[in-house]
């Protein structure tokens, strides 16, 4: 968000309407590259209906009440440590096979 934007919103008192990737991770306290990992999980929604390679955007009013959803949050929790486990995981597998390949 650029100074100005965050000056006037400063201002207004409250957000925007509409959240970027980056900017929904920051409310929910979580890093940016674990947005897409909930919109596959369907723990989040983006606005209309982008295009896989497209800029998404959340609206900040559902950001904010998932939120305050203790259910909803140890949801997201699992869902981003199963995917980072899986990606370990997948990361171990293809290392240690290249390591059984090399020749003695």
């Amino acid at each position: 968000m650029r100074d100005d934007q965050h000056r006037f919103l400063a201002l207004f008192g409250q957000l925007p309407a509409r959240l970027t990737s980056e900017q929904a991770a920051w409310v929910l306290n979580c890093q940016s590259h674990d947005v897409p990992v909930l919109v596959v999980a369907r723990l989040l929604k983006p606005l209309g209906n982008p295009q896989p390679n497209s800029v998404k955007y959340f609206a900040t009013m559902e950001v904010q009440e998932l939120a305050k959803d203790r259910a909803w949050l140890a949801k997201v929790t699992n869902a981003v440590s199963q995917h980072w486990k899986q990606k370990n995981s997948q990361k171990k597998q293809s290392s240690g096979s290249l390591l059984s390949e090399s020749p003695s």
